[in-house]
């Protein structure tokens, strides 16, 4: 089968090809497809699936192009992970995420486009919480387990790269026992913190498929890691999550807020009520929200209990516990 894409003028030809025609070997090792670029036209050629997933490819490459002017290795490696795991009812959009069965998009007539293509916000108290994360820069989200809080931010963080609004997702956890406790669990330090990280990767590869997560994280798209290894970093461009923030110190919690570097976003997820700090220690979470109340550009969210959307039990279990405690 063959197939010819115009690619309109030069400067789109040139920004789509890559530098040193990197972006087309890309696709032409990815998806087994010869491709011929001859006068701002591509000419490809292979079987019948090759050449119609390479098609979409470029086209969504192509729309890339004309709205950024901008195209990364980055974005054609989304755009080819959505190819190869796309089905015929599955359309590829200009991020290269795919809207599988069972998760459907939103038509324009029933609303907006959900987060990352797929996340629905369930209650009105993740309604303000999106809303806020749009809007503002850096968003303290506060409320009890299973609410959604680190699920819908590291939604909006993949909705964000998608859209090239940011170059990489940074997630952050505080591992609490980081000290002597640590030390008794086997393997390197990566092996000893990845406990403690196992929620924020449980939420991507409810996104995300498994190959995806490997070669974001092989390639530094997305990077997971423990508070301490924040330090003396300088997060340009990048949307950053801080997960668990109630069991960080004051001192790590400035530490962190100072790392926003430009064109960067940050959301600091906690519940002030799961503290597991040494006792007498002051949360850095119940601190700042004290210190940056007032501050313009800095945005608070309460979530409640109405907002849970676990298991129905969780919600009557978190209701017992506030009873029992009160």
């Amino acid at each position: 089968m063959r197939k010819t894409i115009d690619l309109e003028d030069r400067e789109i030809a040139r920004e789509m090809m890559g530098v040193g025609d990197s972006h087309l070997r890309r696709v032409k090792e990815a998806l087994g497809v010869t491709v011929i670029s001859r006068n701002e036209k591509l000419q490809l050629e292979g079987s019948d699936d090759a050449v119609e997933r390479a098609a979409r490819a470029f086209l969504a490459m192509q729309r890339i192009v004309r709205k950024t002017q901008k195209l990364q290795l980055a974005d054609v490696d989304r755009i080819l992970d959505a190819v190869e795991e796309d089905h015929s009812d599955n359309q590829v959009d200009d991020a290269g995420l795919v809207g599988h069965p069972g998760h459907p998009r939103k038509s324009k007539e029933a609303g907006e486009r959900p987060l990352a293509g797929r996340v629905h916000p369930m209650t009105t108290g993740q309604e303000r919480y999106i809303a806020a994360m749009k809007k503002h820069d850096i968003v303290f989200a506060v409320g009890p387990a299973g609410c959604g809080k680190t699920y819908l931010a590291v939604a909006a963080a993949i909705e964000a790269l998608s859209k090239n609004q940011v170059n990489r997702i940074v997630l952050v956890r505080p591992a609490v026992e980081a000290g002597e406790h640590l030390g008794f669990l086997p393997g390197d330090l990566q092996e000893k913190v990845n406990p403690y990280l196992r929620p924020l990767y449980d939420a991507l590869h409810d996104m995300l498929n498994p190959h995806q997560v490997a070669r974001f994280s092989e390639k530094g798209v997305i990077e997971i890691a423990p508070l301490a290894f924040m330090r003396g970093r300088t997060l340009n461009s990048a949307f950053v999550i801080l997960d668990e923030a109630q069991n960080t110190t004051p001192k790590q919690m400035k530490m962190f807020l100072t790392r926003l570097g430009r064109d960067a976003k940050t959301v600091i997820t906690g519940d002030i009520t799961q503290v597991d700090l040494p006792d007498g220690d002051l949360s850095g979470l119940t601190q700042a929200m004290k210190i940056l109340k007032d501050v313009e550009g800095v945005s608070f969210v309460s979530l409640e209990k109405q907002d849970i959307v676990r298991h129905p039990l969780v919600q009557r279990i978190v209701q017992a516990y506030d009873k029992y405690e009160a």
